[in-house]
């Protein structure tokens, strides 16, 4: 079992290391949340370096990108969420929009997920960048 874990690992990294993606930065995200108490679910549209609040945690939009051939195929959204009064540090990192387990936010009330970024409207500088 372990022998087959390691050739996984292995054939993965490889298979990640050969492929480069192009990615273009958004100018911010649609994010949508869900407060698990109240059963409210709702979506925001947040611009890089912008701060939403909800209930006691805030969500900084730090930078959101995706796939240069299609803004529909993924989001990389960079988030920093801390609660307010404690500035307790709930999540900071990366959030795929088609990964959401992988980078999720731990916090007992609130649920956070990227749907998509922004792009830049025309004549807006856009970044590319290659992985």
């Amino acid at each position: 079992m372990r022998i087959l874990t390691l050739l996984f690992i292995l054939f993965a990294q490889t298979a990640l290391a050969q492929g480069s993606i192009k990615v273009t930065n958004g100018s911010g995200a649609i994010l949508r949340t869900l407060d698990r108490l109240s059963g409210n679910v709702a979506d925001f549209k947040v611009t890089n370096g912008e701060i939403i609040t909800l209930g006691n945690i805030s969500v900084l939009m730090k930078e959101c990108r995706y796939p240069s051939q299609s803004i529909d195929i993924d989001a990389f959204a960079y988030l920093a969420i801390s609660g307010q009064e404690t500035e307790k540090v709930f999540f900071e990192g990366w959030m795929i929009s088609s990964s959401p387990a992988l980078s999720a936010l731990e916090h007992p009330r609130y649920d956070v997920w990227v749907l998509k970024c922004i792009p830049y409207s025309k004549g807006n500088f856009m970044y590319q960048r290659t992985f």
